[in-house]
């Protein structure tokens, strides 16, 4: 069989995203992603954003309505007090970590990906905005995160 007769297959971004983020809290750890904001279709309130990337807390306990899904993340989060609908393409995510240890996973940069962003799913949730900024407990205490290869 030919490589021109192979079917292309999906990314496997979203499957690895899913499997990490399970293990990370079925560890009982705290699940953090980071997100390339500059990517389009990226929805999260502009305050948070440092150096062109954002890094967003996934806790249950931090979010609601999270949905995993192969194309887009979205949820709900409070920023300042002000709940927002995020929605993050899958192909923007840079890493998932757990907060207490660094253990997780880095993605690569998708290259081919920046213009054909699929449609946002329709879930009625209004555009992040009008939040200004100050402290909360959805980002992030320390720096940079520290990631470590997981084999």
């Amino acid at each position: 069989m030919a490589h021109d007769d192979t079917p292309a297959m999906t990314s496997n971004r979203p499957y690895l995203l899913r499997a990490i983020y399970d293990w990370i809290t079925d560890n009982n750890l705290t699940p953090y992603i980071l997100v390339d904001a500059a990517r389009e279709g990226v929805r999260v309130p502009p305050q948070v954003i440092k150096n062109g990337q954002v890094v967003l807390n996934l806790a249950m306990r931090a979010v609601a309505n999270l949905d995993l899904g192969n194309e887009w993340i979205s949820f709900q989060a409070r920023f300042s007090g002000v709940s927002q609908s995020i929605l993050i393409p899958v192909a923007a995510v840079l890493a998932l970590y757990a907060q207490e240890n660094g253990q997780g996973m880095m993605f690569p940069a998708e290259e081919g990906d920046g213009g054909d962003v699929p449609p946002p799913p329709t879930d009625g949730g209004e555009p992040p905005g009008g939040a200004e900024g100050g402290a909360d407990g959805d980002r992030p205490k320390r720096g940079a995160p520290h990631l470590r290869v997981v084999k």
